[in-house]
């Protein structure tokens, strides 16, 4: 095998292939990447056996065509250094040489057939959704996902289609995030009528780079879901379990409703966070006619009071909440303004941005 790389090209590639590769592992074959020269592309795969990763490169002169595995830390780290706009790359047996102008590198591989299979794009798409509005959606949705839960299913983004709307929902328990988008097509179903797709999947899809107007095509088969999108195939196994019914935890009779600038109550709120602590546990927000007040105390540290004047007559309320709940959600709404509606003190607060996103968060007791 020879083949001749534009080493930006080859390397923005390899970004996303290698960040799936795990760092420990007993099979030292996962800590590697496969690389299969074709007549007109280089394919890259990687895999943790959860996530696989398929990336066709086109920016490439093949010489010879062939397959190899090496370790994928050693030839990241190579590409990474480089200083030429183009590498060389042959391989013999087992043996790589990876070669610039004044370089040369030689990478003892592995066995191209113990490596495990990394599934294709194969077969109609079930949906389509452009690759702006899945990353969008991502966005909005993966950072309210647990990170490390004993219930499995929280690890996830539950994935609903109703017509052609995609719904997307993470939760951690204390709080929900659900947006819903448009999709292109959706000729198919889901399994089940819904999906958990991993977090590890969520942000994976979310780094795809290329054209927020190209279409990701995706395919349910058995247990996991494999999107298409340009030159990146991601294949997922999808999370077992049952998700939260949502809907049932969505407040539907608050009577507190008011508009917010988001820059505005994204300044307050973390200014607000400034002396709190672990044991206030959070900031107050306290409404009343014409006012708002973002507070925290600390008592070894001190006050803090932020006053916003707001367009509000309803009743005097004053409830908690985790600052970082509060940044987290601000920080991903686009719009100008949002809508904050509170019920009692012990119940839930919602955002809601256009008519597409809605974000729960439990109170706290201060």
């Amino acid at each position: 095998m020879k083949v001749k790389f534009n080493r930006a090209a080859f390397q923005e590639a390899l970004n996303l292939v290698t960040s799936i590769i795990p760092a420990r592992t007993p099979k030292e074959i996962l800590r590697c990447l496969r690389i299969t020269a074709e007549r007109d592309a280089v394919r890259l795969c990687a895999t943790d056996l959860e996530v696989g990763i398929n990336y066709r490169v086109t920016q490439v002169d093949v010489e010879a065509e062939g397959d190899f595995v090496v370790p994928a830390d050693k030839i990241a780290s190579i590409i990474r250094e480089s200083i030429d706009e183009v590498v060389v790359m042959e391989a013999a047996e087992a043996t790589v040489h990876i070669k610039g102008a004044d370089s040369h590198f030689t990478i003892y591989g592995h066995d191209p057939g113990q490596f495990p299979h990394v599934p294709g794009f194969e077969g109609d798409a079930d949906l389509e959704i452009t690759l702006g509005k899945l990353q969008e959606s991502i966005e909005y949705s993966l950072f309210s996902a647990a990170r490390e839960s004993t219930r499995y299913a929280l690890n996830g983004v539950l994935w609903e289609v109703n017509g052609k709307k995609l719904i997307l929902v993470a939760t951690d328990g204390r709080r929900l995030a659900k947006v819903v988008a448009s999709l292109q097509s959706a000729g198919g179903s889901l399994p089940d009528g819904r999906v958990i797709v991993p977090a590890k999947t969520m942000g994976l899809l979310d780094r795809i780079g290329g054209d927020e107007s190209a279409l990701v095509a995706i395919r349910f088969v058995d247990n996991q879901i494999v999107l298409a999108c340009e030159q990146v195939v991601i294949s997922s196994n999808l999370v077992e379990g049952n998700f939260p019914k949502y809907e049932d935890i969505i407040p539907k009779d608050y009577d507190k409703k008011l508009s917010l600038k988001t820059d505005a109550a994204l300044s307050a709120v973390r200014r607000a966070a400034l002396l709190a602590n672990e044991d206030s546990k959070g900031i107050r927000i306290s409404l009343n006619e014409g006012t708002m007040v973002f507070s925290s105390r600390a008592p070894e540290t001190g006050d803090a009071q932020i006053d916003m004047a707001i367009d509000y007559k309803g009743a005097p309320i004053e409830v908690g909440f985790n600052p970082q709940f509060l940044i987290d959600v601000l920080r991903v709404i686009k719009s100008d303004i949002f809508e904050l509606q509170l019920g009692e003190p012990d119940r839930p607060g919602m955002i809601k941005s256009g008519k597409d996103f809605l974000y729960i968060v439990m109170p706290v007791n201060l």
